[in-house]
């Protein structure tokens, strides 16, 4: 049986087919053609781990307590090499000076800013501080990692208990997508109320340190009115001398060499703690920006001292 030849208008779509197919390659040639997804050598870019949370050493601050061991032995020592060491001790003296200084002191401060005082001048003593050094590049390794992974990466690190507290106030922000600019108001506010609570904790002691003094001087009148009402008395003469120069010497001594120092160390303390939270300040505002870290490693030079800079894109 003869079969009926095609149409012209079938072999001309057959024709024109048969040049398509000719002319499309075959998805193994068309792969080859656009080349590898990456260049030969080069490798698409890793997630960035997430940094370990920087961490305060809890411990005894040496620099504080050999400091004020290290003061008062000096005294006690030449006290005891003058071999009358029995004679500077004074409990009319001390009432003065230490009743009097703690008395004047609860007075010119609120019951609030009595016990920040209490709990900063016990951390002062245990190194609260996270160190400036670690956690700029903690910060900056943080900033690498939301870049790369995204800022829903850092969550495991706000629930981490060993975190700063405006750390973790920082990286909550960040998630919870709040602009930048609302980013940088708000813990700005948080940083400078923290500083204004810390340094009433430190005004608390550098009053007590100028009130001690003071105390030191009434209790020297009190000494030289006790005397001169006593002068037909050459047996009363004595002691009342002794309270006169001995409280000047108890305040001179608890406020130059014990109060002054610790409120310098809160000063201290306060000023350190404004830098760490700068800078997790700045770490949070270039994330939620999704800026370049080498914008972020610049910023952070401009508040770091000279010789904690970072270059670590240099």
């Amino acid at each position: 049986m003869n079969s009926r030849p095609p149409s012209p208008t079938l072999r001309a779509a057959g024709t024109a087919a048969g040049r398509v197919a000719a002319a499309a390659p075959a998805p193994e040639a068309a792969n080859e053609a656009k080349g590898p997804a990456h260049p030969a050598g080069a490798q698409a870019p890793a997630s960035a781990p997430l940094p370990e949370p920087v961490r305060v050493r809890h411990g005894l601050d040496l620099t504080t307590v050999l400091g004020l061991a290290a003061g008062f032995a000096l005294v006690f020592s030449a006290l005891a090499f003058g071999g009358h060491a029995r004679a500077f001790i004074n409990v009319p003296s001390l009432m003065i000076v230490v009743g009097g200084t703690i008395a004047v002191t609860i007075v010119s401060f609120a019951r609030e800013d009595l016990a920040a005082c209490r709990r900063q001048l016990a951390r002062a003593l245990m190194r609260p501080v996270a160190d400036i050094a670690d956690v700029s590049g903690y910060v900056l390794q943080m900033a690498e990692a939301a870049r790369r992974n995204g800022p829903l990466t850092l969550q495991p690190l706000m629930k981490d208990k060993g975190v700063e507290p405006l750390q973790a106030r920082a990286i909550e922000l960040v998630v919870d997508g709040i602009a930048a600019e609302d980013v940088e108001r708000i813990l700005r506010t948080e940083i400078e109320a923290q500083q204004a609570r810390s340094r009433h904790g430190a005004a608390v002691l550098r009053r007590a340190s100028e009130v001690a003094p003071a105390m030191g001087l009434i209790g020297t009148l009190v000494g030289l009115v006790q005397m001169l009402g006593n002068l037909q008395d050459p047996a009363a003469i004595g002691p009342a001398m002794a309270i006169s120069l001995l409280t000047t010497f108890y305040g001179a001594l608890v406020g130059n060499m014990a109060l002054a120092p610790l409120a310098g160390k809160l000063e201290r303390n306060t000023d350190a703690q404004a830098i760490v939270d700068t800078l997790f300040m700045l770490g949070a505002i270039s994330i939620a920006r999704q800026e370049n870290p080498r914008r972020l490693e610049m910023m952070m030079n401009t508040v770091l001292p000279p010789e904690l800079r970072l270059n670590h894109y240099d």
